[in-house]
């Protein structure tokens, strides 16, 4: 287990803005962050972090909590995993008690596998760097390739011996099981038919240089493995299975080495291979990713779009099947990207051109020869149509499909026309052929939901009307109060409930001056109200003893010692206000009046309000009393008029104070 003072200092050094940014490309919005939800396909930024309350929310999903929270929602940690993440962020040294075998036991199994495929890592590097083999073999191609010392230790790259099982049989020494070493796919186990119910064990990336590939937190999913050998029956590349932890179609190649360099350059290059990736990195080219030889998925675009909506797509000189590798990128488009490509000289591909020219050149060569992908499709094609009068017609149908692939309409209408004019075609065909495809698309969706839904269809049930929780929003609001005001000093008016000479009820106001926390929880006791849902309960009794014993009571401290539950409940509670920020009212001359302007009014607000609705709640239990009792309900008739008459002057009271 981590020491409680390991955790302490990680809190208080961890910043939630700093974190969240290593994987969402955040912009200022007045005191906050916003930026595009990472766990939702979105074009409009639905997600605010706040430094000052150190908590952030995704309002597309609900979701929310501290910098912890987001480590365990997005990269799918446990608690333990998160602290050790930030620690090393930090460079924090983490201080761990002994765990006891049930604890160890506990471990799941993704961790288990996150932990063999670090292992393997290690042990590869490992090999590379102290073994004969893997001086003579591994570390020779890869110098040979013009890597340093430097970029092949930062990318973690290694060397698998050319022995059956030598991998496996260091594994199985050192205690790791031959059950998440076939998980992860790095070592292959199949019956043996010599030894029937034996089984023999095979190293997956046996004699080959090794590429470990990471999570976009940095951590080892899997690895991509090139043979060196003369083995014409052995695949060239070969990559890790699918697992519980590595989906070759959601990870890219080089993203946790270029995700700062993607947000602070706004672009980012896609390469094909490995070693474009390395090799680009090391000439200074930072932000650049692979898709690893696969073709692009929706998955990996949305990964690139939280950093940046701009993409330069690097295809080799001489690629044979130009065009066939061009209707990848239409997805590209789809995710309402800005995509531009770039090809290099004949011969040359990313590897060879950052190896053969100065940084300087590299990136005047990108700027200069990048172009956009519907300007560069549309030469292209053009080109290949020639006079032929039925490829050229392909051609445009092919060049309009990649623009109706664009989301934005003022986009669409200026490649229109700028096909338009290198056709040599009017813009109305183009526009009749666009809508046609729109309205071809449209009737397919609509035919497979009918499809879709005529197979799963169930008897139709009409949905009753929501209805509004009062007692709850009310608790909600309260705790709202405590949190952002709790510490604060004001002066509210006191109502005291009394005969006037008439004898009649009367609320005689008195002046008061206390800490918000305390009104409200003298308040609640007076009336002897507790809160009825059982979250809320546990954040108020927590919060009402920070607010007494802490002096300088911090939001930050106090969600550290919540569980990631309430954490998460918290932050929900306290962004809410932020979601009328995402709409830029002050752009419109629209300005909110700031709550901080009447806190007094607020509490008394809210605390007249739980009082009326809780009274009218009592006034219908005995109302449903009387109905139910046939003996004399004198007494409870009473009753009922006292609440009623104390009802009408809180109401009076509530409406005085909202005028």
């Amino acid at each position: 287990m981590i020491a409680k003072s390991t955790i302490d200092q990680v809190y208080e050094t961890a910043r939630v803005e700093e974190v969240i940014g290593d994987f969402v490309n955040l912009k200022k919005s007045g005191s906050n962050f916003k930026g595009l939800s990472p766990f939702t396909d979105e074009r409009t930024p639905s997600f605010m972090v706040s430094p000052v309350k150190q908590i952030w929310k995704d309002f597309s999903s609900g979701k929310g909590g501290n910098v912890v929270a987001f480590l365990m929602e997005h990269e799918h940690f446990t608690y333990p995993e998160a602290i050790k993440y930030l620690a090393k962020k930090y460079q924090i040294e983490v201080e761990e008690t002994q765990q006891s075998d049930e604890q160890k036991e506990k471990a799941s199994e993704r961790e288990s596998l996150y932990l063999v495929s670090e292992f393997a890592s290690e042990y590869y590097q490992d090999v590379l760097w102290n073994s004969e083999p893997g001086k003579a073999v591994g570390l020779s191609y890869f110098k040979e390739r013009g890597f340093t010392e430097e970029t092949i230790r930062h990318f973690g790259l290694g060397y698998g011996l050319d022995e059956w099982d030598a991998f496996t049989a260091h594994a199985l020494e050192k205690g790791y099981q031959l059950e998440y070493l076939e998980k992860t796919g790095l070592t292959i186990v199949k019956d043996d038919p010599r030894n029937p119910g034996e089984k023999r064990k095979f190293d997956r990336f046996k004699g080959r240089v090794i590429f470990p590939i990471h999570s976009l937190s940095g951590r080892v999913l899997g690895f991509g493995g090139r043979i060196l050998g003369n083995d014409k029956k052995a695949a060239k590349y070969l990559n890790s299975p699918e697992s519980d932890i590595y989906h070759k179609s959601k990870v890219l190649y080089g993203i946790y080495f270029a995700k700062q360099a993607i947000a602070r350059e706004d672009t980012c290059y896609l390469v094909e291979g490995y070693t474009d990736v390395i090799q680009m990195y090391q000439r200074g080219i930072r932000n650049v990713v692979s898709s690893s030889g696969t073709a692009l998925t929706p998955e990996q675009v949305r990964m690139v779009s939280r950093l940046t909506k701009n993409i330069t797509v690097l295809f080799d000189g001489d690629a044979a099947g130009l065009r066939a590798s061009l209707r990848g990128v239409d997805l590209i488009l789809e995710q309402g990207m800005n995509v531009r490509i770039c090809t290099f000289p004949p011969g040359e591909d990313p590897d060879s051109f950052a190896r053969n020219n100065a940084y300087e050149d590299v990136v005047l060569y990108l700027e200069e020869n990048a172009k956009d992908f519907i300007q560069f499709k549309t030469s292209l094609l053009a080109e290949e149509a020639a006079n032929d009068p039925i490829k050229k017609a392909e051609t445009i149908r092919d060049i309009v499909s990649s623009i109706a692939k664009v989301p934005d309409r003022i986009k669409r209408e200026i490649y229109v026309q700028q096909c338009a004019a290198m056709m040599n075609i009017s813009e109305e065909v183009l526009f009749n052929t666009l809508a046609q495809m729109g309205r071809k698309e449209f009737q397919e969706a609509r035919r497979k939901e009918r499809q879709d839904s005529k197979a799963f269809e169930v008897i139709k049930q009409t949905p009753g009307e929501t209805k509004l929780d009062v007692q709850y929003e009310l608790e909600r609001k309260i705790i709202e109060i405590l949190l952002l005001y709790g510490k604060e000093m004001e002066e509210f008016e006191d109502l005291v409930l009394k005969e006037n000479e008439e004898g009649e009820l009367e609320l005689e106001p008195e002046r008061i001056e206390a800490r918000v926390y305390e009104k409200i929880y003298l308040d609640l006791q007076e009336d002897e109200i507790e809160l009825t849902h059982d979250r809320f309960k546990t954040i108020y009794y927590k919060l009402m003893e920070a607010l007494n014993e802490q002096e300088d009571f911090q939001i930050a401290h106090f969600l550290q010692e919540l569980d990631q539950t309430l954490v998460k409940e918290v932050s929900s509670i306290l962004m809410e206000e932020e979601r009328y920020n995402l709409h830029n009212w002050e752009r419109k001359d629209i300005y909110p009046k700031e709550k901080t302007r009447t806190v007094a009014q607020l509490v008394s607000e809210t605390i007249l309000t739980l009082r009326c609705f809780l009274i009218k709640k009592r006034i219908q239990n005995l109302q449903q009393d009387t109905e139910e009792k046939t003996e004399d309900n004198t007494e409870v008739l009473e009753e009922i008029v006292n609440y009623l008459q104390l009802n009408k002057l809180l109401n009076n009271k509530l409406n005085r104070v909202l005028s």
